[in-house]
């Protein structure tokens, strides 16, 4: 959408009838997929903070709950449908504290991630993400030095998370073995929570 089009669309009462009219609904309903459609639209036309934070809330609240279920059901969390949903919002939580400079808090989060995903890729750039929060690097230095920003996955389902790196994975996941393993072993005890 060029500024024009934004414009448009934050002005147009009938659009921002029916945003508000489905981010009500979606709330209600506890509708992940509605949920981030409304948060998207709203953060692309920078719409009312205040609503925002509100939606996001709710798709915290909802991803965190229905996590719980799947995980007490021993199941885990695939890429697919709604799933894809609840992972993108804990990943986007995690970033959060990584970008405030929560380490442990992004750590523990990525970390329980890590482990509930049925998805090799994820799990394996999830597991670069905590190489860098172990050794305290800043959310702006990984960027800066470990993630290829020109890489583009051509997988739709990536789109939400970091998944191309400088480096390859497989080996620097072996390069930092003793210190994931180490990191398993002072995290395990989340799982069991």
């Amino acid at each position: 959408m060029d500024k024009q089009e934004l414009q448009e669309a934050r002005t147009n009462p009938e659009f921002l009838d029916y945003l508000e009219t489905t981010r009500i609904n979606a709330i209600a309903a506890k509708d992940i997929a509605a949920l981030y459609e409304v948060l998207d639209s709203m953060l692309i036309l920078d719409l009312d903070e205040e609503k925002i934070n509100s939606v996001y809330q709710t798709i915290l609240e909802t991803s965190f709950e229905k996590v719980e279920v799947i995980v007490n059901n021993n199941q885990k969390l695939s890429l697919d449908d709604e799933k894809l949903y609840y992972v993108r919002a804990l990943y986007e939580h995690g970033i959060e504290k990584w970008s405030y400079d929560n380490f442990d808090g992004a750590k523990d989060l990525l970390f329980v991630l890590s482990n509930i995903v049925e998805d090799e890729t994820l799990a394996d750039a999830l597991q670069v993400h905590i190489i860098a929060l172990a050794n305290n690097i800043t959310l702006d230095d990984f960027y800066e030095k470990e993630v290829n920003l020109n890489a583009c996955n051509s997988e739709e389902k990536y789109g939400y998370f970091i998944t191309s790196f400088n480096n390859d994975v497989k080996a620097l996941l072996e390069e930092n073995s003793e210190l994931l393993k180490k990191e398993f072993e002072n995290l395990k005890h989340l799982l069991d929570a």
